[in-house]
């Protein structure tokens, strides 16, 4: 599959130079002929170009890495991600959906919704017939559901996520399991990167880090709390108390003097930061 694969991208792309990360064999120009040397390592072990080989940065050389070169040579998007060492194994995106770099704010969602808006509350809500007691979907309390309306879903379908949604399949929102492990297992720091306030994240374990902006969020007409604090969704629904509070989803927040796990309105517009479903 890897041959094939690499053969398909090496007859496609034709000389098209790029000044960026994908240049394996460190001729000035990203073209097929750094899809050949992949090649060459995934299949015979040929180390030649071993150090440049990791465009996509995860640690590994594998046909995820041709696909990187694939992305920039037909010019899409190539998100990349980092492997903290978590004992999940989970791959963290280096930005927020709708960023372009580490340290822009991106684009903000309310859970279960895929693109952004201007108002952020109930009466826009896309799952629910305009109050937090007419669900339409994720209800898990027949007397907040539409006419009694019950699904029991706890996570997001991939249709309803906002990582999947605008990314591609590789990526999704994350769970709350997986929020509150980059919470208690990595060192934060506040700090300031580029002229953006927020935290650097690093692992404990391979000492691998990511930056995540103090974006703010969205509630109640307007931007709140921008440069001052960070609001993160997870794909999954407030299951406390006994299920009986569906119009909540769980997030990560953070201010200069600490983080938190935690619980919040479904209709709020909040940052997304993905991750990634495998390296491959």
């Amino acid at each position: 599959m890897k041959k094939y694969f690499a053969l398909f991208l090496v007859l496609i792309v034709s000389q098209v130079a790029f000044a960026q990360n994908g240049d394996v064999n460190g001729d000035g120009a990203v073209t097929s002929a750094d899809v050949t040397c992949l090649y060459n390592y995934l299949l015979s072990g040929d180390e030649s170009y071993l150090a440049t080989s990791d465009v996509d940065g995860d640690g590994y050389i594998t046909v995820g890495d041709i696909t990187s070169i694939y992305n920039i040579l037909l010019g899409l998007p190539n998100y990349e991600f980092v492997d903290l060492g978590l004992p999940s194994g989970t791959l963290w995106a280096t930005m927020n959906v709708g960023a372009n770099s580490p340290e822009e704010y991106g684009d903000y969602f309310a859970w279960g919704e895929t693109t952004p808006k201007d108002l952020y509350d109930w009466s826009t809500y896309q799952w629910c017939m305009g109050s937090r007691s007419s669900f339409t979907k994720y209800c898990t309390d027949s007397s907040l559901g539409y006419n009694g309306f019950v699904d029991n879903k706890t996570e997001l379908d991939p249709e309803d996520d906002a990582a999947t949604a605008n990314w591609g399949e590789m990526w999704r929102m994350p769970s709350d399991d997986q929020l509150y492990e980059l919470k208690d297992v990595c060192i934060w720091q506040w700090t300031m990167r580029n002229g953006v306030n927020g935290y650097l994240v690093t692992s404990n374990h391979n000492g691998a880090s990511l930056f995540l902006p103090a974006a703010g969020f969205h509630w109640n007409g307007g931007l709140s709390n921008a440069g001052a604090g960070g609001f993160y969704w997870s794909r999954t629904l407030y299951s406390g108390n006994s299920g009986t509070r569906p119009y909540n989803a769980y997030s990560l927040y953070f201010y200069s003097y600490g983080k938190f796990f935690d619980f919040n309105y479904r209709s709020d517009g909040r940052s997304v930061r993905a991750v990634r479903v495998s390296q491959n």
